[in-house]
């Protein structure tokens, strides 16, 4: 049973567990609660393949420097093997006696009392999480007390810190970790499957944008150069036209290739967050563009992931249209915490419009799009122009 002063702990863990939805980040938010509400010196969660290894293994207790010395990932063999094999749980006294113990790398710190317990779904075992050296804070204490000391309830290493073992306790809380961090991954898992299709849905549709639009810009670019090249000496007038066409095609492909790619999600966006994916993209877009574009933060750090992608989709639409249509001198992205709220701006100086025009025009410059993404996280869009006034798009989404 778990003791009422741990009911919190338990909650935090399974409640940090579905917040993650990246793969490898359950895993080691797993790994990390096990460790701290079993009181072990260290843990370690392996995901098998299908070839008698680990497709992934994470580990808490353990140094990148000691990580590198232990060597390559081990194999399912021996009590990691029973685990993932036959879905049995093991807590051991000290696993070196275990029959199956086939011994460590020179490198690998020394382990007594063992906890492992298989992570399925059903009949399918997902992973194998294990837990080595229980600590005893009551041992270090009657240590204390024994030599005349106070109470401090410092830790010391494990093995000062034997006997000790996991009790019957240790190993149904394993369990209940287990059976929820079998959603957890599962539902880690589907995401990134329907992130990938996502993205493969995205490169497909801006493949037929780049032949539909590009693929025949390019080719009028060539017609009108072979033309120019035909006309040099004949016309040299009408062969200076042809070259300013070629010009004005090169330019609008160059556009066009420009709108299709900011389209992708930028994998930057997962490893290093909507802030610094923003900064980066107004960096680059003010290389590239006469416009002067830059990027201001306030008090924002990191929002949910499907928040994320839906702020940085509205910012790189709301930038394509200001920096294609509007012919501005500076264009400004800001993002801001505004109460409970996160909210994105994306100011012009540039031509403006008039919106009712636009919609009776049956023109919609992605407004429909930004307004659905907005919306689909709980949001909501504003978009504020007059012609020759500029343009401010705005997208307000709760706090993360």
């Amino acid at each position: 049973m778990v003791p009422r002063s741990g009911l919190a702990a338990v909650s935090a863990a399974l409640l940090a567990m579905n917040r993650r939805l990246e793969v490898r980040d359950v895993l080691q938010t797993i790994v990390a609660s096990a460790r701290d509400l079993l009181d072990a010196e260290y843990a370690a969660l392996g995901v098998p393949d299908d070839h008698g290894g680990f497709a992934q293994f994470v580990v808490a207790g353990v140094s990148d420097e000691q990580w590198k010395a232990i060597g390559p990932l081990p194999r399912q063999h021996g009590i990691l093997a029973a685990m993932l094999h036959d879905a049995t749980p093991q807590r051991l006294a000290d696993v070196r006696k275990h029959p199956r113990f086939g011994g460590w790398p020179s490198a690998h710190p020394m382990m007594a009392d063992f906890l492992g317990m298989p992570i399925a779904d059903g009949e399918q075992v997902l992973g194998a999480l294990f837990l080595a050296n229980k600590r005893c804070l009551a041992n270090e204490r009657d240590s204390a007390d024994e030599r005349g000391g106070a109470r401090t309830g410092r830790r010391r290493p494990a093995s000062q810190e034997r006997p000790c073992a996991f009790t019957e306790d240790d190993e149904e809380l394993l369990r209940l970790l287990a059976q929820h961090a079998a959603l957890a991954l599962t539902n880690a898992r589907l995401y990134e499957r329907s992130r990938e299709l996502t993205i493969a849905q995205e490169r497909s549709r801006i493949g037929h944008e780049l032949h539909d639009a590009v693929a025949q810009k390019l080719f009028s670019l060539r017609l009108t150069a072979q033309a120019a090249t035909a006309l040099v000496d004949r016309d040299p007038a009408r062969a200076k036209a042809e070259l300013h066409e070629v010009a004005r095609l090169s330019g609008e492909a160059a556009d066009e290739l420009r709108a299709a790619v900011v389209e992708l999600r930028p994998a930057a966006l997962d490893e290093d967050g909507l802030v610094a994916t923003l900064r980066t993209q107004a960096q680059v877009l003010d290389r590239a563009h006469s416009a002067r574009v830059d990027f201001a933060c306030d008090g924002v750090r990191a929002l949910p992931s499907a928040q994320e992608e839906a702020l940085l989709r509205v910012a790189q639409e709301a930038l394509h249209n200001a920096l294609r249509h509007a012919d501005p001198a500076h264009v400004r992205v800001a993002l801001a915490r505004r109460g409970p709220a996160v909210v994105l701006t994306v100011t012009d100086d540039g031509a403006g419009f008039d919106p009712a025009a636009v919609r009776s025009a049956g023109r919609h410059l992605g407004l429909v799009s930004m307004r659905d993404r907005a919306s689909g996280v709980g949001g909501a869009l504003s978009v504020h122009s007059e012609p020759g006034k500029g343009t401010v798009v705005s997208m307000e989404v709760p706090g993360g």
